[in-house]
C-alpha cells in the first residue's frame, strides 16, 4: 500500500508541518504547487529531498486561494481551471526534474478535492488539465467524479483513503467545520489504516461500515501529532506484512 501525505504547505517564512520527518515515513508526496501554499524554494527543496529518499513527487493542485490555504470553494470558469491545474503541474515538474526526478501523479487539495467528488465540472476541468500535461495517474476519492473523468480522457484512477479524517455514511470526507472531520488519537489512526489494509473497510462516524477499495493511504502532516501518526501507521502496517510501496513512477524521462 502506498502512503501519501500533504507537503511543502509553508510560504515564505511561514511554515507549517515537518516535511523531513516525514519524507522518512510516507512513499508519495503531494506537493503543494504555489495556489494553496507552497513558493518556488519550498517546492524545490521539497523535492531534492523526495527525490534523495525514493518518494514519489506528486502534485498537489489547488485553487488559487493562498489566503484561505485552498479550502474555500471557488466557482472557476472550468478552462479557466484546467489551464491552472496545468500550470501547477508544470511548475513542480520544473521543480522535480531539476531534483533528477519528475511528477508522478496529479491530486487535488482541500475544496477543490471536496468539490470534484460531485461536481462534474470541475472534476472534468481537473483531468483534463492533468491530461494536457501528460499521462499522470489521479488520486482521488472512490466513487467520485473526477476519478471517473480521469478515466474519461484515458489516465488511471487511483483510489484514496483517509487515515485521521472523518467519513460520513456516503462514503465522503466530513467537513472540517464538524467536530468529527479528524482523528486526533494515534490509536484510531492505527485501527483505521490496519482495518484498511486487512479488511478493506472504514467505519463512518455513525458507526457504518464502508467498503473501500484503496490503492493509497493519506496521513495528512498539518494535523497534531501527524509525524508520530504517520510512523506508528507504518510500523503497524509492516508488522502486518503490508510493505508499503508507491503506486506511481518519480523515473527521470526525458
Amino acid at each position: 500500500m502506498d502512503l501519501n501525505a500533504d507537503l511543502g504547505e509553508g510560504f515564505g517564512s511561514w511554515k507549517l508541518g515537518d516535511d523531513e520527518a516525514l519524507l522518512g515515513v510516507v512513499t508519495s508526496a503531494n506537493v503543494a504547487c504555489g495556489f494553496h501554499a507552497g513558493d518556488p524554494s519550498i517546492m524545490r527543496g521539497v523535492c531534492v529531498s523526495a527525490a534523495a529518499r525514493g518518494v514519489v513527487v506528486g502534485a498537489q493542485v489547488s485553487y488559487r486561494d493562498l489566503a484561505g490555504f485552498g479550502r474555500r470553494f471557488i466557482d472557476v470558469n472550468p478552462g479557466q481551471l484546467a489551464d491552472e491545474v496545468l500550470y501547477q503541474i508544470g511548475a513542480l515538474d520544473a521543480c522535480a526534474r531539476a531534483a533528477g526526478t519528475r511528477v508522478g501523479y496529479v491530486k487535488p487539495h482541500g475544496a477543490l478535492y471536496n468539490a470534484t467528488v460531485r461536481h462534474t465540472g470541475q472534476a472534468r476541468a481537473v483531468a483534463e488539465g492533468a491530461r494536457a500535461f501528460g499521462a499522470l495517474p489521479i488520486l482521488g476519492l472512490p466513487g467520485s467524479e473526477l476519478l471517473a473523468e480521469a478515466e474519461r480522457v484515458g489516465l488511471t484512477p487511483v483510489f484514496e483513503a483517509f487515515a485521521d479524517r472523518g467519513y460520513t455514511p456516503e462514503g465522503t470526507l466530513v467537513p472540517r467545520s464538524s467536530p468529527d472531520a479528524l482523528l486526533t488519537g494515534t490509536d484510531a489512526v492505527v485501527e483505521r489504516a490496519v482495518r484498511l489494509a486487512e479488511a478493506g473497510e472504514i467505519v463512518a462516524v455513525d458507526g457504518t461500515v464502508l467498503p473501500v477499495r484503496a490503492r493509497s493511504l493519506c496521513l495528512h502532516g498539518d494535523t497534531p501529532g501527524a509525524v508520530e501518526h504517520a510512523r506508528a501507521v507504518r510500523a503497524a502496517l509492516e508488522a502486518k506484512g503490508v510493505t508499503p510501496a508507491p503506486f506511481a513512477s518519480g523515473r527521470m524521462v526525458g
